[in-house]
Order: structure tokens, then C-alpha cells, then sequence
């Protein structure tokens, strides 16, 4: 047996070996831990700041060449240089992912100047905490939130996928939300834009199982970063470091999970499924006891919302 036929029963083997290897044989002693992602070419989008700069810096610390990608010439640059006073290797390269055209060219700059990649990490992310009462003449949020959570990284993957098929051999982690699961209120485009991610990486995994592509989503749990200091109602909720999330992230890369989930995503999944009607009646009562942000219903009383004069909980 070889060829596709063998790639994929390695491949059913992959996680449960690294499984083994982390927590027994690199115990033992003598053991030579082992360095998975020495050498390799990663890219990770998101890369100027919080879990990106994270996840770059930890790569470039295991031995990996790091692609860093994001709008901010200044920040990744400051993200590179902080990587080769270490000895780490890192390139640049500045990219908005919501210009089909530049993704285009970031595609072609990669391939001719590296090669392509060997693992991707989508982690470019953007937010909007809203409920629709205030969304009803806001299209512009949604497809704001579509351009960068999905049209942006499945035009990434469209254009490196490829290379990955012919080599044999590839991972792509994308960075999502435990919201996936809970379908949490007044996220309504970003968990969907989320979840479309989610869906297609996953029906993309099994249509290139057989060329040694593998995907890891990652519904990650709540993270102290920039994105989430709007949100008035996380401040003084538990949350993950920039670097914990890093760290979860390059454990994906290294072992190569089908998702990565968080207990309390996985409860409220079941809860979903199992009762689904409470459920909604669960995180109805969620909704009215967190409010639209102060921000966010003045900007609904300004712009003459078609839902200003009804009553908006809080």
C-alpha cells in the first residue's frame, strides 16, 4: 500500500502518536524531545499584535520560519525584529485580508519567495458585539465581519492549499471561538462567520485527507486582548493570556488535532442538542441580563436605528 492510501492511515495515527510521545516517551530518560516544527515554513495571519505575535514568537522559538502577515508594516516589523534578537527567523509581509487583490499577491510573493508554506495559522480576527435589535440597518457589520473572518482566510488557503497537496503534506489551524458551540447572544456575525470557517475547513480536510492536508480548528476560550476590551461585560471574567492561547495553538500545530474545544463549549454543545428550546431559553435570559453596550445604543439613537422607540433590554 502507498500513495494516498498510505497518507491517510498515517495520518489516523498522527494525533495519538504525538499523544504518546509528548506525555511518555519524552519522559523517559535520555529522551530527546522531539521538535516538530523545526524547519518548517509557518504563516500566521494576525500576526502585529496579541495571540498572532503570541503564536509567532513560539514558533520561531521551536527552530520554525515564521511569515508574518498583517495590515501594519510597523508592528510586524517590530514582530520580526524581536524574533531575530533571539535567532529566530521571520519575514514580513503586509496584507490586508479583506483586498482579494493583495491576498492574491501575498499568495504569489510567498510561493516565489519561500516556496509556499508547510502550516498555516488563521488567527486575523475582527469582532462585533451587537444584538440585531440594534443590526437591523447594519448589513455593513456582517459583511465587514465576513470579509475578514472567512472570505479572507478561505482566499488565503485557495491560493496555498495547493502547494500543500503536491508536497505531501500540510496543516492549517484556524483560530476560532468557543461561540461556535454556544452559539452565545449578540455575537451574531462573528460566530457566524466563525462557524462558516469552521464548516468549510472541515469538509476541506476530508476532500484532501488523502494528499496529507490535515486541519485543526480551535474554538478558543476567552483571551485578554485588544478585541475583547470593548466588551464592557469580559472584564472581570476569567480569560487566557495572549501567550496561553499561543501556546494551544502551536500544541495544534505540533500535533495536529481535529478541533481543539473548551469544557465549557463542548456542555453548552450538548446543552444545545439535547435541549435546545431551554437552551434558548437560557441564553434569552443571558441576552437581557448583558446589555448592549452604552456605545452601542447611543449609536442606535443617533443614526435613527428602525429599532430606537422599542424596548432594548438594559
Amino acid at each position: 500500500m502507498g500513495g494516498p492510501e498510505a497518507r491517510a492511515v498515517s495520518l489516523l495515527l498522527t494525533t495519538p502518536k504525538a499523544f504518546v510521545r509528548r506525555h511518555l516517551l519524552d519522559r523517559l530518560p535520555g529522551a530527546q524531545p522531539r521538535n516538530p516544527l523545526q524547519g518548517k515554513r509557518i504563516l500566521v495571519t494576525g500576526a502585529s499584535s496579541g495571540i498572532g505575535e503570541a503564536t509567532a514568537l513560539l514558533c520561531a522559538e521551536r527552530g520554525a520560519t515564521v511569515l508574518l502577515v498583517a495590515r501594519r508594516a510597523d508592528a510586524l516589523e517590530r514582530v520580526r525584529d524581536e524574533i531575530a534578537a533571539f535567532g529566530g527567523t521571520a519575514y514580513a509581509h503586509p496584507c490586508d485580508l479583506t483586498d482579494g487583490d493583495a491576498v492574491d499577491a501575498l499568495v504569489r510573493d510567498v510561493v516565489d519567495r519561500h516556496g509556499g508554506v508547510d502550516m498555516l495559522v488563521n488567527n486575523a480576527g475582527r469582532s462585533i458585539r451587537r444584538s440585531i435589535r440594534l443590526s437591523y440597518d447594519r448589513m455593513h457589520d456582517v459583511e465587514r465581519t465576513m470579509a475578514v473572518n472567512f472570505f479572507g482566510p478561505v482566499r488565503l488557503l485557495l491560493g496555498l492549499l495547493p502547494g500543500m497537496a503536491e508536497r505531501g503534506d500540510g496543516h492549517v489551524v484556524n483560530v476560532l471561538t468557543w461561540g461556535v458551540q454556544v452559539k452565545a447572544p449578540k455575537f451574531s456575525a462573528y460566530i457566524a462567520s466563525k462557524t462558516a470557517l469552521d464548516t468549510w475547513s472541515r469538509i476541506a480536510g476530508r476532500e484532501l485527507y488523502a494528499d496529507g492536508v490535515t486541519f485543526t480548528n480551535v474554538r478558543m476560550a476567552l483571551v485578554r486582548t485588544d478585541m475583547i476590551g470593548p466588551t464592557e461585560a469580559y472584564a472581570k471574567l476569567p480569560a487566557l493570556s495572549p501567550e496561553q492561547a499561543g501556546a494551544r495553538i502551536v500544541r495544534a500545530l505540533e500535533d495536529r488535532p481535529l478541533t481543539v474545544n473548551v469544557l465549557a463549549g463542548s456542555l453548552g454543545e450538548v446543552f444545545n442538542l439535547v435541549a435546545p428550546r431551554l437552551s434558548d431559553a437560557v441564553f434569552s435570559a443571558v441576552d437581557r441580563r448583558f446589555p448592549d453596550s452604552a456605545a452601542a445604543r447611543a449609536h442606535a439613537e443617533e443614526s435613527g436605528s428602525p429599532a430606537r422607540g422599542r424596548r432594548v433590554a438594559g
